[in-house]
């Protein structure tokens, strides 16, 4: 799709603002139906730029140099400018020397400013991102006061237009995006071995100094490319936004790749579009609106970092926690009754609780809806009924409960009264294999502290097992009944 629409684009392609004005659905349909050379060639441009950013702005992400892209962006404005004015027009071979030299200058001072003086990196960046963006945007002024100069068109690099790129421009924007996804796919592991840890990438043999190198000179491309379409100002927002999306989507790098790819042409996509709607509005800052709410959707449900995910995480936590609470105190009551009978009084359970009826009431509703407590009223009074898995999770809870006050007081020496705190809060986390170590690191105890008995993975075994075949377990019987 990207070469035919490549093949389709003119060398000099309209601009929006040359397009005739109609209604907002002819709009829709001339953009997808993309019969006119300036939505190809912008759309084809945004595809390409998508690509690279999201490829090389992965790595940028998790080297935790967001702040180098930016810098890289504004450093290359004085080299636009020179391009221009060498040029004597906005030739965009001379443009991309000019700026991929600042880019290079910029980034060989921070490194000269990082290592030869006590400054940090971040106050390197910012130093040359303000220092050489002041110089590019003196260099624009005195542009704008040549003869040519409201028609050079070199204001298009601070905020971008997609509209406005030629067929030459999406040539080099291709030529960046194949040569980013060649080196990605040759040199992946080089790069992502040096992206978590360069002395490990040492280690191995690697050059590490050489792939970073050629990791920066990609980027400095990339940022180049992309100033017609993005602009100096909000190139950087490309190179990190989807990256830091697709990061919040997946742990594993090969992923990230694709998937900021994918965001990253979905952003360009989205961005020529809505400008195209708008007619004249500037491509950039709509490619970084669309990121921004590609960012904005991951941030609120990815399934493991998300906002939302993260809230039902943490009230399904509290719920369980609350129910597993539940059922320790059904077992304190039955225990202060020698385990006799198969329910436990309501009120009992409510004066173990310290609530009012009503409040036991609720808390037994919602362990009734996780299908393993059943309320039941006999002869006037109230029952709750635990099913087998439900007497077995109230015995594991407080054996977690009392082996942890157990190894609190016999392996780190504290007093018996001052380890409950503590074990309220690790019975509700603690694993079946921690357990088992805990059991095997305190040699296997019948009692708690306070001389209670600790119910093993055995006695919950043999209580369930101990009636007949056939009998419908009640899951109530204790070793000792």
């Amino acid at each position: 799709m990207a070469l035919g629409l490549l093949f389709c684009a003119s060398t000099e392609a309209a601009r929006i603002s040359d397009l005739q004005e109609t209604d907002v659905w002819e709009q829709v349909f001339r953009f997808f139906s993309m019969r006119d050379e300036v939505v190809r060639t912008a759309l084809l441009g945004s595809v390409f730029l998508g690509i690279s950013c999201g490829l090389l702005g992965s790595f940028i992400v998790v080297r935790k140099l967001s702040l180098f892209g930016d810098t890289l962006s504004h450093a290359v404005l004085p080299g636009v400018a020179v391009g221009y004015l060498v040029a004597g027009e906005k030739d965009p071979f001379a443009i991309f020397v000019g700026a991929t030299v600042a880019g290079v200058l910029g980034t060989v001072m921070v490194n000269l400013v990082k290592k030869t003086t006590h400054i940090k990196e971040d106050s390197s960046l910012g130093m040359v991102l303000a220092g050489f963006y002041g110089v590019g945007i003196v260099l624009m002024n005195r542009i704008q006061k040549l003869p040519t100069g409201t028609q050079s068109g070199v204001d298009k690099f601070l905020f971008g237009q997609a509209a406005a790129l030629s067929a030459t421009e999406v040539w080099m924007i291709g030529g960046v995006a194949v040569a980013a996804v060649v080196m990605v796919l040759l040199f992946y592991r080089q790069f992502l071995v040096g992206s978590f840890d360069l002395g490990f990438a040492r280690s191995l043999g690697l050059p590490a100094g050489v792939f970073n190198f050629l990791l920066m000179m990609l980027l400095a491309f990339t940022v180049v490319v992309s100033l017609q379409a993005v602009g100096a100002v909000l190139v950087s927002a490309m190179l990190v936004i989807p990256a830091a999306s697709a990061y919040l989507l997946t742990d594993r790098m090969n992923r990230m790749l694709i998937l900021a790819s994918v965001f990253g042409v979905l952003s360009g996509v989205l961005g020529a579009f809505f400008s195209f709607l708008g007619n004249s509005l500037p491509t950039g800052p709509l490619m970084v609106l669309a990121a921004s709410t590609v960012f904005t959707l991951s941030f609120l449900f990815s399934p493991k970092h998300g906002l939302v995910s993260r809230w039902r995480k943490r009230r399904s936590g509290q719920k369980r926690i609350e129910n597993e609470n539940t059922l320790k105190a059904i077992y304190h009551v039955r225990e202060s009754k020698g385990f006799a009978g198969e329910g436990v009084n309501v009120k009992d359970l409510a004066s173990r609780l310290n609530e009012t009826m009503e409040e036991t009431f609720r808390r037994l509703q919602k362990l009734k809806a996780t299908g393993v407590c059943d309320v039941k009223e006999i002869e006037g009074r109230t029952f709750a009924f635990l099913n087998p898995d439900g007497w077995l999770r109230a015995c594991a809870v407080v054996r977690n409960h009392r082996l942890w006050e157990l190894y609190l007081t016999n392996q780190a020496e504290y007093e018996p009264d001052h380890v409950h705190d503590d074990a309220e809060v690790i019975e509700h986390v603690l694993g079946e294999e921690t357990v088992r170590r805990l059991e095997r690191l305190l040699d296997y105890p019948a009692e708690d502290p306070h001389g209670k008995l600790i119910p093993s993975l055995a006695d919950l075994q043999r209580s369930l097992t101990q009636g007949n075949q056939g009998e419908k377990a009640t899951g109530y019987r204790m070793p000792n009944q």
